[in-house]
């Protein structure tokens, strides 16, 4: 516990996730909408149909290195508050505090606002609610979903895996559809973006995004069985069965519409259903993006409470979000305050021409920056262990979910062909950063979004030196 930390309050997460919840969370928060509106930007940065496959090949790859990377840290060191304990371990608490104020006033928040516009976009496809309909429909999403993790783990878990499996079998029938199809008449190819080859840097970056979120598995180490061995296995097989899904998808999408047919069209996935199914595909895929929002909604706002709840637990200023409420089994200070937040976020956002924009730029910034730096920890972390070992001192005792042990246990897993592995992670990331940023600074009023992340991430500052006055006048 450090100088500015608190005393816990509350109670203690309690072990109750399978390897199946987990690997349900994280299909449920990477399935999103976004594999039905990349796929067509990254056609048109390409040159050929297998460019474009092995776009999809490698953000898979990528991902899954990402993802043993994950494993190490989550096994190594579980913890409810995940990326933040593991920054907070490998720099100090000032950059696991800078992090946790950043997750709780931007990236989670940012992300759970994004989403809900998407729910309401395609919502309002269905029943307009007038002119805010989208705004409407997202604050109601996110009121919905924040009462249902508030009334326990054990329903929202519930909630995600039914969700997930629907989301999973509606995808399924769609590469059906798109697979087993006659190709459609093809369409006018737009030009492809100078340049296009087999890689596109423009494309990586939508293909990534579309991968995005499997890293939210790190939030539920605390509550797993077997953590050690569970959180591998949990990672793997969600990155495996995403890459899959993602692969068959866009087949479908090549064997229904062409990769000429991708590159002209604006809404490639109703363009597939309306090739196999008709008109009345639309209202179908307004469902299956409306299945995939929620999915996806539910799986972050679970998550996202729990870096809450670990900032509550260490730092006095924030004690109220630290408790944890045992009879539920979940942090409902934590989903409160953030279901608050994400909630401001949506109203701000409705004043701009589109919300989903204007928080996906507001987020990706903060998002990639600490992103890049959890995956440099994993170097400082295991150095920390070996300089442990090679010096004899004895090592620190963690709490994990099956109580007290040593954090350099030999049966924690760790990542094979290091130090190649984190050092490529490292490199996509840094990469990712240096990219959204110019992304979002090249939008309007993308670039808005991106100056305000920036500067809710700047004001962490004065509030950490506030809390280590509160900590210093207090010890």
């Amino acid at each position: 516990m450090s100088a500015g930390s608190a005393p816990p309050a509350g109670g203690q997460p309690r072990a109750t996730l399978t390897v199946f919840d987990a690997v349900a969370m994280i299909v449920g928060i990477v399935i999103g909408v976004g594999i039905f509106k990349a796929p067509s930007i990254v056609a048109g940065n390409v040159g050929s149909e297998a460019a474009f496959i092995l776009l999809w090949i490698a953000g898979g790859v990528i991902s899954l290195i990402g993802a043993l990377c994950y494993a190490e840290l989550g096994s190594a060191h579980p913890n409810a508050g995940g990326e933040y304990y593991f920054l907070s371990r490998a720099y100090g608490d000032w950059l696991g505090f800078l992090f946790a104020w950043a997750r709780m006033t931007v990236i989670q928040t940012g992300a759970i606002a994004a989403i809900a516009f998407v729910f309401g976009d395609y919502a309002s496809t269905l029943l307009s609610l007038g002119r805010y309909s989208s705004a409407i429909y997202a604050g109601l999403a996110v009121v919905a979903i924040t009462a249902l993790n508030v009334s326990g783990t054990s329903e929202s878990k519930w909630v995600q895996n039914t969700l997930t499996a629907v989301l999973a079998l509606v995808v399924l029938a769609v590469v059906v559809s798109g697979l087993t199809a006659a190709p459609a008449a093809p369409a006018p190819a737009a030009a492809p973006a100078q340049g296009a080859s087999w890689f596109s840097g423009l494309a990586l970056i939508f293909v990534l995004l579309t991968y995005g979120g499997w890293n939210e598995a790190a939030y539920l180490t605390a509550e797993m069985r077997d953590t050690r061995r569970n959180i591998v296995r949990a990672l793997v097989i969600g990155i495996v069965v995403i890459t899959v899904l993602y692969l068959l998808l866009n087949l479908a999408y090549l064997r229904a519409l062409g990769l000429a047919g991708m590159q002209s069209s604006r809404a490639v996935a109703s363009d597939l259903m309306k090739a196999t199914w008709g008109e009345g595909g639309a209202w179908l895929l307004g469902i299956m993006v409306i299945t995939a929002a929620l999915s996806t909604l539910n799986a972050t706002v679970f998550t996202g409470a729990r870096t809450n709840y670990a900032l509550g637990r260490d730092f006095a200023i924030f004690r109220v979000l630290g408790r944890w409420n045992d009879g539920v089994s979940t942090p409902v200070n934590a989903l409160l305050t953030q279901g608050a937040i994400a909630l401001v976020l949506v109203l701000l956002a409705s004043f701009t021409p589109d919300g989903f924009q204007t928080m996906v730029a507001y987020t990706a910034p903060a998002f990639w920056l600490f992103f890049t730096l959890t995956g440099i920890s994993l170097f400082l972390l295991r150095r920390q262990r070996n300089k442990q070992s090679v010096t004899g001192g004895a090592a620190p005792l963690e709490r994990g979910p099956d109580g007290i042990r040593s954090a350099r246990e030999p049966d924690s897993y760790r990542v094979p062909f290091y130090p190649v592995t984190p050092l490529l992670f490292v490199a996509a990331s840094a990469y990712m950063l240096y990219s959204s940023f110019n992304y979002a600074m090249s939008l309007d009023p993308g670039s808005i979004g991106a100056m305000v992340g920036i500067a809710m991430l700047a004001s962490g500052v004065p509030v950490l030196m506030w809390a280590k006055r509160v900590a210093a006048q207090a010890g």
